[in-house]
């Protein structure tokens, strides 16, 4: 049986001049998930998107190394998230 924590997964971006970017994400493990979701609510317990991109830019998108500076100039953003998220809830 294969466990989450470790496993990886490529994901590729393609923009709009053909040229491809591959992504490597990271599941942190069950509990490791479970935490980072945990840390990007708000003190009423909604998720805060800022928080929960940047989580997800720190524990589980492991190359390229992503932050927000990187986002102004790169295509995808939505397009990562959205792929990192799926992988960590699967």
């Amino acid at each position: 049986m294969a466990t989450k924590a470790g496993s990886q997964k490529e994901f590729i971006v393609t923009n709009e001049q053909g040229e491809e970017t591959k992504y490597l994400f990271q599941h942190p493990g069950v509990k490791g998930g479970v935490q980072l979701r945990g840390r990007s609510k708000d003190m009423n317990g909604n998720l805060d998107e800022e928080k929960y991109f940047n989580e997800l830019m720190t524990k589980v998108i492991v190359q390229p190394k992503t932050n927000w500076e990187y986002w102004d100039e790169n295509e995808g953003f939505n397009e990562v998230m959205k792929e990192a998220s799926t992988f960590l809830m699967g």
